[in-house]
């Protein structure tokens, strides 16, 4: 009779993981902490000790309610250091001749597992499908049939027709699918954003803390401040907070960035979501509960819905979809590796600047930060993906590759030719000036194009349309700025071009891979 060893991965801390629900009594269960896995790239401090001070909160829990769970810490001298190696030491050592997993949540990891169970060889490896999401991989490769052009509006109306969410019947609530109009507000008039809870760190966190600030200094970021939450109870309370005290404002001001609250109405509830402590579905009728009691409204409601059932569950589906090949896909023909300012933060841009300060301070920045400041500049700058890519994968704390891939060479990049979106987020400084007040704070002025105090986000913006013409111009949601690119005079596009090529000169650049290699891994 064969004996399994059940391993739980670092962002699978869930009692509703497929390999605990059909695991007997008393079974035996594997997490991991391997050095390899916070080294493929160089993850901020927080990001590590969020992952591994859950994943011991979560081997204590399990051990409550009665499996036998064995933990690999990074200091374990016998510990090889490799989540293949170290989860084949411990079935060996416990006398399991199979290995259970959930399928894990990116390529590179489900290549190495498969490449192992296709072998003869004890113990095997058996690979059971994730259900913690709304759609499966086989459903979402149905849906993909015969589309060339997929879009995530229309996935969108298929799962809210699937689950019901925010539905009257075969109709969306308030007779809209998109509330997406009415978030768009700026900075200027929002109400002062609540202070996210302060979670108590415990003996196991504090003890993971002083781990990581000895074992990871050479990371960038920094772990004082550190407040994520590490177990299911701490995860439950951001959720109830940003309910009760952020979601109202949430959809109205989703675009609008602060040159000091790094949160403003963001939930901060992906990270959770992305290692197990959240399901989708409790956060989605959470959400829709509020607006049902009255307590948010629907274009709150439906926008922040629509990133959790919409575009999560899209770039996942995305991501295996298109995997290995998407990983590679650079159409624009980006070649420049990324600027030293994403790691340092040296820079006079002030919206910039701003952005990686606060990334580096909290593993966070919100999404049109994410998209149309740090993303934004990288795009105009011809910056290569895989080096925007690894930058995303290793300093947000909710960075799981396969929805930071998609979301970088996709939606930021357009590196995909508009597979993932119908067009490049590209903008000049008028768009930041709008929607943020770092403007007012920076050496540049937004409107001024060339010029020593001129914003390089204009002339960077007009070099990048001039240069990617022949791919763009005939883009049905780019036509008006090309018609204003092609009434405008000879002599300033010369003068446009001139001023971007003089400061994209004066910039350092990194290795066209970043600091990382991880970006090269399925390159050959």
């Amino acid at each position: 009779m064969s004996k399994s060893l059940r391993l739980v991965l670092g962002d699978q801390l869930s009692l509703t993981l497929p390999t605990l629900q059909d695991a007997p009594p008393g079974a035996t269960v594997a997490l991991c902490e391997v050095d390899e896995e916070g080294r493929y790239v160089p993850h901020h401090p927080q990001k590590i000790a969020m992952m591994l001070a859950a994943m011991r909160h979560f081997a204590a829990e399990l051990r409550q309610r009665g499996y036998r769970v064995h933990y690999s810490t990074l200091d374990d001298p016998d510990n090889r250091h490799s989540l293949i190696a170290e989860a084949e030491r411990l079935a060996k050592r416990q006398g399991c001749d199979e290995i259970h997993v959930t399928r894990p949540g990116e390529w590179r990891l489900l290549k190495a597992m498969e490449a192992r169970q296709a072998q003869d060889r004890t113990p095997r490896w058996r690979i059971v499908e994730d259900t913690r999401f709304f759609c499966s991989h086989r459903d979402f490769d149905a849906w993909m049939e015969g589309r060339k052009r997929p879009r995530m509006e229309d996935f969108y109306r298929m799962l809210r027709r699937r689950t019901g969410l925010l539905m009257d019947g075969n109709a969306p609530v308030g007779g809209q699918w998109n509330f997406d109009r009415d978030n768009r507000a700026p900075i200027d008039d929002a109400p002062s954003p609540p202070s996210p809870p302060r979670h108590r760190q415990d003996a196991v966190t504090r003890e993971v803390l002083a781990l990581v600030e000895k074992r990871f200094a050479d990371h960038v970021g920094r772990l004082e401040g550190f407040n994520w939450p590490v177990t299911r109870r701490q995860a439950l309370a951001d959720l109830r907070h940003f309910v009760a005290r952020a979601l109202p404002a949430f959809g109205t001001y989703q675009d609008a960035i602060s040159d000091t609250a790094p949160y403003l109405f963001h939930s901060r509830l992906s990270a959770a979501l992305n290692i197990g402590l959240l399901s989708p579905g409790e956060v989605c009728e959470a959400a829709q509960d509020a607006w049902q009691g009255g307590e948010a409204p629907l274009n709150a409601v439906e926008g922040f819905i629509r990133q959790i059932l919409g575009w999560r569950e899209y770039v996942r589906g995305i991501y295996w979809h298109r995997m290995p090949a998407y990983k590679r896909e650079n159409q624009l023909g980006a070649t420049r590796g990324l600027p030293r300012c994403y790691w340092d933060g040296d820079t006079d841009l002030r919206c910039l600047q701003r952005a990686i300060e606060m990334t580096h301070d909290n593993a966070y920045a919100h999404h049109i930060q994410r998209l149309m400041v740090t993303g934004n500049f990288a795009l105009l700058c011809d910056v290569r993906p895989a080096a925007l890519c690894d930058w995303y994968l290793a300093v947000y704390a909710d960075a799981c590759e396969w929805v930071e891939l998609p979301n970088t060479l996709g939606m930021v990049l357009h590196a995909d030719g508009g597979y993932l979106g119908s067009k490049p987020y590209c903008a000049s400084g008028k768009y930041i000036d709008r929607m943020s007040d770092h403007c007012a704070q920076c050496r540049y002025d937004p409107r001024q194009s060339v010029g020593e105090n001129a914003c390089p986000f204009n002339a960077l913006y007009w070099r990048f349309l001039e240069r990617h013409a022949d791919q763009l111009a005939d883009n049905p949601r780019m036509r008006v700025i090309y018609g204003t690119l092609d009434k405008m005079s000879a002599h300033k596009r010369q003068a446009l071009r001139q001023q971007a090529d003089t400061f994209l000169d004066s910039l350092t650049w990194t290795p066209p891979y970043g600091q990382g290699q991880h970006a090269s891994d399925y390159g050959e």
